[in-house]
């Protein structure tokens, strides 16, 4: 894989965010940063919907996240906006694809099962899956659904994968031991996250992610997804995080982080993109500017290396 900062001319980014709450701080200040590194490359930024669990994902909050996305000034490329919710007979095609390969198998394991304590864990707290329901008979799977509908988790080899990080350089995982086989439908039938995700930045032809830190390791998964379904990968570029001054991540539930509560505080955007632009290191100073006067000053290498602590009353400064 190429490294980030030498990329296609003209690249394709996406925001790909989850209705599942209003937008925090953390999530525009991604949103920002994608848009960014595709536009000031003269390339296209693509918006998609990821509302796998619509229970979980009511539309209004998708809506809100338009709305919020037009107000800051950040415009897409796509005149239609996919949502994942009503993507499921796509994902049944790859997905039958993997269980023909044999890839697939059925997981009949409980939440409380999968968080015993001897399970193993990987550095940040994620079980690895230790391959329990892997090697099953035909008689003991049969069984076992008599009892319960099993979700279906994806083969992981025993081997590494390796790629550049547009901010954090290389990296290194093993799929079999940080990882171990992931689901990829849940026991319900929804479609989980690393399939769903893969398929879509595929199909949409996606060629750089920009996102949180804490989807740096996703990478590996997914790598190894983009191949064995046959499309070309995109360039991952990893953003640091935007924490409290206790070193929690923000919440969407946290409202002085809360995009409607921010748009009560401002009359225009144009405070908060300098904020914002200022914590990407693209700004000497918090100063208000439009996003897309940005533009010809973007440069993904001013990044800060570190994790981002965001005081507790920062709007008042930006009045």
């Amino acid at each position: 894989m190429k490294d980030f900062t030498n990329a296609e001319p003209k690249p394709i980014g996406r925001f790909a965010p989850s209705p599942s709450g209003k937008m925090h701080l953390g999530n525009i200040y991604t949103a920002l940063a994608a848009w960014l590194c595709a536009k000031s490359r003269n390339g296209k930024f693509l918006l998609r919907i990821e509302d796998l669990d619509p229970m979980r994902c009511p539309r209004a909050f998708a809506d809100q996240i338009i709305s919020d996305l037009e107000w800051l000034g950040l415009a897409w490329d796509n005149p239609e906006i996919p949502c994942q919710s009503e993507r499921t007979a796509i994902y049944e095609t790859y997905f039958r694809q993997l269980t023909d390969k044999q890839l697939v198998y059925p997981c009949f394991c409980s939440r409380a099962q999968l968080h015993v304590a001897d399970a193993p864990h990987a550095s940040d707290g994620r079980v690895v899956y230790a391959g329990t329901c892997r090697y099953l008979t035909q008689e003991e799977i049969l069984q076992k659904r008599r009892q319960r509908h099993p979700a279906a988790r994806l083969i992981l080899p025993d081997s590494k994968v390796q790629f550049t990080d547009g901010h954090y350089g290389p990296q290194t995982f093993n799929l079999a031991r940080d990882w171990g086989d992931i689901i990829i439908r849940r026991s319900d039938g929804v479609f989980a996250y690393q399939l769903a995700v893969t398929i879509d930045d595929g199909l949409m032809g996606v060629t750089q992610v920009v996102r949180g830190c804490d989807l740096l390791s996703s990478s590996a998964p997914q790598l190894y997804l983009f191949r064995t379904l046959g499309f070309t990968a995109p360039q991952f570029l990893h953003l640091p995080l935007l924490i409290t001054q206790d070193g929690a991540r923000l919440a969407k539930r946290e409202k002085a982080v809360d995009v409607g509560f921010l748009r009560q505080q401002f009359a225009s955007p144009e405070p908060l993109i300098g904020y914002l632009a200022w914590l990407l290191g693209q700004l000497p100073k918090p100063e208000p500017v439009k996003a897309a006067d940005l533009l010809p000053l973007f440069d993904a290498k001013k990044i800060p290396g570190n994790d981002i602590v965001i005081p507790g009353n920062y709007w008042e400064t930006l009045k």
